[in-house]
C-alpha cells in the first residue's frame, strides 16, 4: 500500500507540474511579447527535462524532445539553475548544439530558457523565443523569471498540500492522529489564499474537505447546517489546532484584531458562546476535522 500511495503521489505531482508549466506559457508570451513559448518538467531521478507543453509553436519539431542537463540552452539552465538567453541559437558559442535541427525546423532564432527552481532543485524549464535574431533584453528576461517564480510558488504549494495530506492519513483514530489531521487541515486552509491559480486553490480546498467528517448533527432542532465565510473557517481551523489569536494572525497574514473579528462572527453564526463551543459545533457540523 505504501508503494502504491507513493507512486500515486508521484503521478499526481507530475500531472500538477505539467499543468502549471502549460498554464504558464500563455502568461510568458503576454509578459514578454515573445510569439513562441514551450517548456517541460525535469524527469524525476534523471538529469534531463522533456519538452511537452507549447504555446504559439508552428510545428511538432520540439515535441517530446529530451534535453539532457548541460546540453543546449535549456540543459545549461538546468545544470546551473540560472536563466540564459542567446541572440541566434544556431550560431551561439555559449551553448552546445545537440538540438539545432529541431530548433531550426521550428524556425527559432533568439531563445531564452528560465529554470523553475523549487527548494533548490530545478523542476522544469520555461522557454520563450523569436523567429528573428535580435537581443532579448533584461526586461524580457526579468518578465520570464517572474512567470517562472509563479510556477515555483504553485509547485511549492502543491508539494506542501500533498505532504500535509500524507501526514494526515487516518490510521487508528488515536488522539495524536486526530490532532495531526486537525493541524494539517488548518495548514491547508492557511496555504490556500496564497495560491493565485483559482483552479489549484479550489483543488487545495477540496483536499481540506477530505479531512473533514460527515456532519453528525445540526446545531438546533430542524435548523439549517451552519455556513461560515472562508476566512471565518480559516480562523476557526487554526483555533481548533490550538493556535492563539496572535499565532493565527501570523499564519494567515492578518492583524490580531481582524482575527478576533472573524472569530466573533464565526461564533455568532454557530450560536456558540466560547471558542471551544464554536469548535465543537463546527466539528459536529462537519466543517472541521
Amino acid at each position: 500500500m505504501v508503494d502504491g500511495h507513493g507512486k500515486g503521489e508521484d503521478v499526481a505531482a507530475e500531472t500538477a507540474g505539467t499543468a502549471q508549466i502549460g498554464g504558464a506559457l500563455a502568461r510568458l508570451r503576454r509578459a514578454t511579447g515573445l510569439p513562441v513559448a514551450f517548456g517541460g518538467l525535469v524527469e524525476p531521478g534523471r538529469h534531463r527535462m522533456r519538452i511537452s507543453e507549447f504555446s504559439g509553436a508552428a510545428t511538432l519539431a520540439l515535441s517530446g524532445l529530451a534535453v539532457t542537463s548541460g546540453n543546449g540552452l535549456g540543459g545549461k539552465a538546468v545544470a546551473l539553475a540560472r536563466p540564459y538567453a542567446v541572440t541566434d541559437y544556431s550560431r551561439s558559442r555559449r551553448i552546445s548544439h545537440e538540438y539545432d535541427a529541431a530548433v531550426a525546423e521550428e524556425g527559432l532564432r533568439s531563445v531564452l530558457a528560465v529554470p523553475v527552481v523549487v527548494r533548490r532543485r530545478v523542476r522544469g524549464v520555461l522557454y520563450g523565443a523569436l523567429r528573428t535574431a535580435q537581443p532579448l533584453g533584461d526586461r524580457t528576461l526579468n518578465a520570464a523569471v517572474e512567470v517562472a517564480r509563479d510556477v515555483e510558488q504553485a509547485l511549492v504549494a502543491g508539494d506542501e498540500a500533498r505532504e500535509l495530506l500524507t501526514a494526515a492519513r487516518p490510521g487508528s483514530g488515536h488522539g495524536a492522529e486526530r490532532e495531526r489531521v486537525r493541524e494539517a487541515h488548518a495548514a491547508l486552509r492557511a496555504l490556500a489564499p496564497r495560491i493565485a491559480d483559482p483552479a489549484l486553490r479550489a483543488e487545495l480546498l477540496d483536499a481540506c474537505g477530505l479531512l473533514t467528517p460527515v456532519a453528525e448533527t445540526h446545531p438546533g432542532p430542524g435548523g439549517p447546517a451552519p455556513v461560515l465565510a472562508p476566512r471565518e473557517l480559516d480562523v476557526l481551523a487554526c483555533v481548533a489546532a490550538g493556535a492563539t489569536n496572535a499565532a493565527t494572525a501570523e499564519r494567515l497574514g492578518l492583524r490580531t484584531e481582524t482575527v478576533k473579528g472573524y472569530l466573533r462572527s464565526a461564533m455568532r453564526r454557530l450560536g456558540a458562546h466560547t471558542r471551544g463551543e464554536a469548535v465543537a459545533t463546527a466539528r459536529r457540523a462537519g466543517l472541521l476535522p
